[in-house]
């Protein structure tokens, strides 16, 4: 993988950037049209999987089981991967989602962790937490919440949970800085990260770096896999794996009509774990 400057969204005003962020997915969640739609049975030429946000779950690494088990109105197809396939959740566990969306992800952790374990959602789009938390009822969930709030500054106590995951989303934020700091303040000594992202492998054009759709849409916000490693580690994160998954170009090439997005751009799985003793 070739080296690439980190240059994301840093010139853009980082509450301008939010404002970007959260008008788009306060129209996806409102759009009742996409609900079920990305799950690879609607070949419809208007409906919502030809959206450049939205990409089948199944190609992002979810089991047809894990599609099934999961109520409609929760998965978008806002991914670029599948947290829970590395998270290696277990009974009991406390896991906090960071970026929630409307909850296909907590939903599936919920699972995982059983009833005596717990699993909060933190969202800053009022939409999607109000469709996040519609879906508890509807994925029978009594130990899922959903919390407004923004990642960089999440609404959850020191030290309060086991697990931390999120899919395709810290590369929205202006501050990933903030972001995994925050992440290691509610993490338990010892507990860990486990992250799908995008990462950066080449030099964006501006045309694609000054874009608004491409920063929604999770590209012109990306870094490098060092800028990554070196954010997590200062933010304290120790064992850190960020491994790009290269055959992820396949949905990322769908991603946008003008231009081969896969170029710049790879999903990633992105590990480390909060020192037991510090």
């Amino acid at each position: 993988m070739s080296e690439a400057p980190d240059e994301g969204a840093a010139t853009r005003d980082d509450d301008a950037q939010r404002r970007l962020v959260r008008e788009r997915y306060a129209d996806i969640a409102t759009d009742d049209s996409r609900s079920g739609c990305c799950d690879g049975t609607d070949e419809s030429d208007d409906g919502c999987c030809d959206d450049s946000i939205g990409t089948d779950s199944e190609q992002l690494g979810y089991s047809s089981d894990d599609t099934e088990s999961v109520a409609d109105g929760a998965d978008l197809g806002l991914g670029c991967g599948n947290p829970k396939a590395i998270a290696d959740l277990e009974a009991g566990e406390t896991v906090l989602d960071l970026g929630s969306g409307a909850g296909f992800d907590c939903f599936l952790a919920a699972e995982e962790v059983g009833a005596e374990g717990r699993v909060i959602g933190v969202d800053m789009t009022p939409e999607m937490v109000e469709k996040a938390r519609d879906n508890v009822a509807k994925n029978d969930a009594p130990n899922v919440e959903f919390r407004l709030g923004e990642i960089e500054h999440l609404p959850v106590a020191d030290e309060c949970v086991d697990v931390v995951i999120s899919n395709c989303v810290i590369n929205l934020s202006p501050a990933k800085g903030q972001v995994f700091a925050e992440a290691f303040r509610a993490l338990v000594p010892g507990g860990r990260l486990a992250v799908s992202d995008v990462v950066l492998t080449a030099s964006l054009p501006d045309s694609v770096r000054r874009d608004p759709d491409s920063l929604t849409a999770c590209i012109a916000g990306a870094s490098t896999v060092e800028t990554i490693e070196q954010l997590l580690a200062d933010a304290g994160f120790v064992d850190i794996e960020i491994a790009p998954k290269d055959d992820s170009a396949a949905f990322i090439s769908e991603w946008d009509d003008q231009r081969d997005l896969s170029e710049y751009v790879v999903a990633a799985t992105i590990e480390a774990r909060r020192p037991t003793t510090e």
